[in-house]
């Protein structure tokens, strides 16, 4: 059955408006970090304007952007190689073993994630300080993990689900080990379901700022606190934050234009009934 012409008008135009809404934002930081300051305050806003690299020039310039750079590829990285090795781990025990509660445990770890990362800073500061963790880049990767862990399992123990079991007892069969099972058979199957868990698990580490703001000192500042230097009590470089904010998204939004395949099965195989 065909549908109306207005329908289908009417259905592209909201999927245009959709993606306007959540292109929108990326536009003007992008459009802000190309202007000069006096363009930034102009009143009428003036949409027309002699773009500049002068706000990257500057921010790529500062006398410890590398080491910021460094630190938050370091805890992003290390911090999603251990959530995906955990995750993975739990979602194949969670998924292939039988003991009372397996399935609630699957499904209210995800309540965890619910937990607001703000209301955690205070807490977190004052055990980690009793551990001596604060100011430390290991510190902030062990929270990191702890907080990407929750999503990790549940996202993986749905599409473990859906591996069949025979794949890998015909394997044992042919000799192979239970390490040579989970490595050479079930992980890549998984390929879609980790690639969804990176994404997310990279994201938030390396976007996220109230924790790393209270964890962090000079020398161990990620590059979201880095951008906060620009907030001084003259006034708010925007130019120079939108450049940092912008040069903070692209590693993001290329990874996931990358794995978009891999994210999209992997979110909608691990979305399924346990």
């Amino acid at each position: 059955m065909r549908r109306p012409i207005g329908w289908v008008v009417a259905h592209y135009a909201m999927l245009l408006v959709l993606a306007f809404l959540c292109v929108a934002p990326i536009l003007v930081i992008f459009a802000t970090s190309l202007r000069q300051q006096v363009d930034i305050f102009a009143e009428p806003l003036n949409f027309l304007f002699t773009p500049t690299l002068e706000n990257y020039r500057a921010v790529l310039q500062e006398d410890k952007f590398d080491r910021y750079l460094g630190n938050s590829l370091f805890v992003g990285v290390v911090s999603t190689v251990l959530t995906l090795v955990l995750g993975c781990m739990a979602a194949y025990g969670l998924a292939r073993f039988r003991f009372r509660g397996r399935s609630t445990i699957a499904y209210t770890t995800l309540l965890l994630r619910t937990v607001p990362l703000t209301v955690m800073a205070i807490p977190v500061f004052m055990i980690w300080n009793q551990w001596g963790l604060v100011n430390s880049l290991p510190g902030l990767i062990l929270l990191y993990v702890a907080v990407n862990l929750p999503f990790t399992i549940w996202l993986l123990y749905g599409f473990v689900l859906q591996v069949p079991r025979e794949l890998e007892e015909a394997a044992a069969i042919d000799g192979c080990g239970p390490v040579r099972v989970f490595t050479s058979v079930l992980l890549p199957l998984l390929a879609p379901g980790l690639a969804a868990a990176s994404i997310f698990t990279f994201r938030i580490s390396w976007n996220e700022f109230i924790l790393a703001l209270v964890l962090t000192d000079r020398h161990t500042r990620t590059l979201p606190v880095a951008a906060s230097l620009f907030i001084t009590d003259i006034g708010v470089d925007w130019g120079k934050v939108m450049a940092m904010a912008s040069l903070i998204a692209l590693p993001p939004l290329l990874f996931t234009f990358i794995a978009a395949r891999q994210i999209i099965s992997g979110l909608t195989a691990g979305a399924v009934k346990g």
